[in-house]
């Protein structure tokens, strides 16, 4: 029972903080909207309530910053899309509806409630406290203040009354299920015969006329799309680092300031007897609990080396008692606080005296000790040096940050003038106004791209303005020779053109024949085709999907069904359908489908509900002002 709660513990913990916390990226919107400041656009209107520009721009780069945190090499930028604003503020506005239908409802969790929640549901046991308290150096760990951690808790739990009554009562009639699985599920044999446009391009030989004609039919296809050769400066951490210079005794300062982290965390292996005495049992039955377990420490005493088999006969936690006692290496804090105390106190080979807990009574010996040990200053050097220059460097950023923007905007003719001032490197690219396949970092910011390609920057060959394309990151870029989009000539792109057009013309040619099939093979239904397959939505068997859906969409009742489908530059495809097969059994019955089933219902169900609240709430995107600041959060 005690390794049980102990692992169960560790196992909570971690479902905790990948799932639960990450999960509170948008929740607790109103503590965030209370701060907010400078543009008071509206974007948004639920129940008579605004939701501004500022708290829509909040909103979203707190979503990115826990995005980064989580994914550490997550390329943000792909974050910073008018979609991906677009999806944050929809994100928003459920949850303000949600909350809305909360209050109407009155289902605001209470204080009693919310604590009651806390302290009973076991995906909170990683963050309790013995006293069922929280434990507010884990919530700092994800940035959260208890008080926070309450708020996102309460509204969490509203929301999820608020759609509960819909997504837990969703019933998905069996005959209705049946219907939808047996259109998943259901197969058809099939004879089919492919005509490939690889076969005609022997068959096509293409004029000069013909060329030239396919040319100017299609000369958004052979244009060279618009291109500046860029250079550019950076400004970030990585660039205000190098030029730090970290005295020797500030970092052994650091060192001895944070010994703790380089100490490798104790843990301690023990072994334990216990013998069950729960909180509530009766005084005499308590007492004999305690007498038999003061017997067995006497005799652990006596024979220390006849410990685990002790612990085998005698031991009521079940998971530790077949492994006489053993709980493996723990550190402090994983078991409850008197075990804990006790364990951190002993000596190995030790034996304790009794612990009670709210388990009952502990006969306790420490088998081994591990860890504890402080790493030399001289393997750690390296990474507080890297530490040090990082910190220094984030304090150096903002006031370095307003020189940079002021410079390369006031000496805009140049970006030498902020390269020598703050000791930058200049780099040089060639961008177009989507990023070039391999580029990465700055080159694929659509904001720097932006102003690449803005008026005054290819015009008057200017200085961006310094753009934020990362966290604690500053670009201005200048462009040194800008490339209109062009036609390119046609002596330039012949071969290309030529193969074009002999792709066209032979998928046209294979789509001829294919078609004189379906005519002749409605004359001849007996006639057989060269492939036989049996299909369906789930058996694809490489099939693509308009063949597939051409062979479900034939009328049973009027078997076999000859038909043709074109693809395209892929060809064509002749079919014939002769027979539908009764769909495979599942293995384990259709119990499992039939359950995807109800909560894809569910959720359907959920997403009506939810539509018909913004109705009933007047929620509403101001589309215009949203289209409008999405573009200018980009420039």
């Amino acid at each position: 029972m005690f390794e049980f709660i102990r692992t169960h513990s560790r196992l909570t913990l971690g479902f905790l903080l990948l799932l639960i916390i990450p999960s509170f990226v948008f929740f607790g919107v109103e503590n965030y909207s209370r701060s907010t400041g400078g543009d008071n656009i509206e974007v948004a209107q639920i129940d008579g309530q605004a939701i501004t520009r500022a708290e829509w721009n909040q909103v979203h780069q707190r979503y990115v910053e826990r995005a980064r945190r989580q994914s550490p090499t997550l390329d943000v930028m792909a974050l910073d899309t008018p979609e991906a604003r677009r999806d944050t503020l929809d994100g928003l506005l459920r949850e303000r509806v949600l909350l809305a239908a909360a209050r109407d409802l009155h289902l605001i969790p209470s204080d009693a409630r919310l604590q009651r929640q806390f302290q009973t549901d076991e995906q909170f046991a990683g963050i309790r406290n013995p006293d069922g308290t929280v434990n507010r150096e884990l919530l700092a760990l994800q940035g959260l203040s208890s008080e926070l951690f309450a708020q996102q808790l309460r509204q969490e739990l509203a929301m999820q009354q608020v759609l509960s009554g819909v997504t837990e009562t969703a019933l998905a009639p069996a005959s209705t299920a049946k219907l939808s699985l047996d259109a998943m599920l259901e197969r058809r044999e099939v004879q089919l015969q492919r005509f490939d446009p690889m076969v005609y391009r022997g068959q096509v030989t293409p004029t000069d006329a013909d060329i030239e004609a396919f040319y100017k039919a299609n000369d958004a296809l052979f244009r060279a799309p618009e291109q500046a050769d860029i250079e550019y400066v950076v400004l970030d951490l990585a660039a205000l680092g190098a030029g730090v210079v970290v005295p020797e005794e500030d970092l052994r300062k650091y060192y001895t300031e944070n010994a703790s982290r380089y100490t490798a965390t104790e843990e301690r292996r023990a072994s334990h007897i216990l013998i069950k005495a729960e909180a509530g049992m009766a005084a005499a039955d308590r007492k004999l609990a305690k007498d038999r377990a003061e017997a067995l420490l006497a005799q652990a005493r006596k024979s220390p080396g006849n410990f685990a088999e002790l612990a085998r006969k005698n031991s009521n936690d079940p998971g530790s008692a077949v492994k006489g006692g053993d709980l493996d290496f723990f550190g402090r804090g994983a078991m409850v606080q008197a075990f804990d105390n006790a364990v951190f106190a002993m000596k190995p080979g030790e034996i304790s005296n009794l612990v009670e807990t709210d388990f009952g009574f502990h006969i306790i010996t420490l088998t081994a000790v591990r860890g504890g040990e402080k790493k030399p200053f001289e393997s750690v050097r390296p990474e507080i040096e890297a530490e040090v220059r990082k910190s220094l460097a984030q304090k150096k950023y903002a006031e370095t940050a307003e020189q940079f923007t002021n410079t390369v905007f006031e000496q805009s003719d140049s970006l030498q003038p902020v390269i020598d001032k703050l000791k930058l490197t200049k780099l040089t690219a060639t961008v177009q106004r989507t990023p070039l396949p391999g580029a990465s970092g700055p080159l694929v910011a659509p904001k720097l791209l932006e102003a690449v390609f803005g008026n005054d920057a290819v015009r008057n060959k200017r200085n961006t303005n310094a753009v934020e394309t990362g966290s604690n990151q500053l670009v201005s870029a200048r462009v040194v020779q800008h490339t209109p989009a062009r036609a390119l000539p046609l002596a330039e792109v012949k071969e290309g053109v030529r193969d074009g057009l002999i792709q066209q013309q032979s998928a046209a040619l294979a789509r001829k024949e294919g078609e004189a099939r379906v005519a002749a093979l409605s004359k001849a239904p007996g006639e057989a085709l060269p492939v036989s397959l049996t299909l369906s939505r789930v058996q694809a068997q490489g099939a693509p999907r308009s063949v597939i859906d051409a062979v479900l969409r034939a009328d049973p009742a009027k078997l076999p069904v000859v038909t043709g489908v074109d693809l395209g530059s892929q060809g064509y495809v002749v079919l014939r359908v002769t027979k539908v097969v009764p769909r495979e059994t599942l293995p384990g019955g259709d119990a499992q489908m039939q359950a995807q089933y109800t909560q894809a219902w569910a959720a359907a169900e959920s997403l009506a509900y939810q539509e018909a609240l913004k109705k009933r709430f007047k929620a509403e995107i101001k589309t215009a002002v949203v289209a409008e600041a999405a573009s200018a959060a980009l420039r």
